[in-house]
C-alpha cells in the first residue's frame, strides 16, 4: 500500500490523500480514509505548494440560477488562455457540461472567434445533441451574431452571466482552476499540437478518472455511464 501510494503521488501529484484513498479502493484496496491518510503522512506525501497562478482570462456558474436535473441540459463555455514556449498565444474554449461535469471540449488555438464558437457546438452537438442552455460571460465571442443564430437555430436558450460576476459560471470556473492547476502550471508546450495532444490526453483522463466529492467518488464518466443506466425508459 505505501508503494502505491508513492506511486500515486507521482503520478497525481496535484489529487491528495482523499481522491488517493479513492482510487486505491477503485484499483481493489480495502481501505478507509483514516488509513490512507495516516500512510500518506507517514510516507511524508503532500500535495506541492501551489505555485503563482498565471492570470486567468475568463469567467465561471450562478450554481442556485437553474441547476440541471440530467445531462445536456446546461453546457458552460468559457476562455482560457496560455502560452508555448516562444510566447505566443494559446486560447483554449472550455465548454462543460454542468450536471455530469464532464469536460465535453478543450478546444485549443492561436485565436478562437465566434466561428470558432460555432464550429466547436457544432461538434459536440453532432456527438451529444444540442443542449437546452448555453451559459457564457459576455465576450465579443459569445454575443456575436453566429453564436445567437446558432442558439436559435438549435432551439438553445443563452444564459449570460452579469459582467464581474464570475459566480455565476462556478463550475467551468472551478474547471479551469483545475486545468491551470493539474497541467498549465507545471508544461511547457514547445508547439500548437503539443498542446493539444496534451490537453486532450488531460481532459481524456479527467472525464474517466478524476473522482468528484460532488458524484461520491465517481469520474464524470462514471456518473454520467451510471445516471444513464438508471433513467433508461423502461419497455412495455
Amino acid at each position: 500500500m505505501r508503494a502505491w501510494l508513492r506511486t500515486f503521488s507521482i503520478d497525481r501529484p496535484r489529487w491528495g490523500w482523499r481522491r488517493a484513498a479513492v482510487m486505491a479502493r477503485k484499483s481493489g484496496w480495502a481501505v478507509n480514509n483514516k488509513r490512507v491518510r495516516r500512510l500518506w503522512r507517514d510516507e511524508g506525501l503532500r500535495v506541492p505548494q501551489r505555485r503563482r497562478k498565471k492570470r486567468l482570462t475568463g469567467i465561471g456558474t450562478a450554481v442556485g440560477a437553474m441547476s440541471p436535473i440530467r445531462p445536456n441540459v446546461i453546457w458552460a463555455m468559457d476562455f482560457q488562455f496560455d502560452t508555448t514556449a516562444d510566447g505566443r498565444t494559446l486560447k483554449m474554449l472550455n465548454v462543460i457540461d454542468e450536471f455530469t461535469r464532464e469536460a465535453l471540449a478543450i478546444h485549443v488555438d492561436r485565436a478562437i472567434n465566434a466561428d470558432g464558437v460555432v464550429d466547436v457546438l457544432d461538434q459536440l452537438a453532432g456527438q451529444h445533441g444540442a443542449p437546452s442552455y448555453v451559459r457564457f460571460d459576455n465576450g465579443p465571442e459569445f454575443i456575436a451574431h453566429a453564436v445567437n443564430d446558432w442558439c436559435r437555430f438549435n432551439g438553445t436558450g443563452s444564459l449570460f452571466i452579469d459582467p464581474g460576476s464570475p459566480w455565476q459560471n462556478a463550475w467551468v470556473e472551478s474547471f479551469n482552476g483545475r486545468l491551470r492547476d493539474e497541467l498549465l502550471n507545471s508544461w511547457r508546450f514547445d508547439s500548437l499540437l503539443e498542446a493539444r495532444v496534451i490537453i486532450e490526453d488531460w481532459r481524456t483522463d479527467y472525464n474517466a478518472n478524476r473522482p468528484h466529492s460532488a458524484h461520491r467518488g465517481l469520474s464524470p464518466a462514471e456518473f454520467a455511464l451510471q445516471w444513464t443506466s438508471t433513467h433508461q425508459p423502461q419497455a412495455a
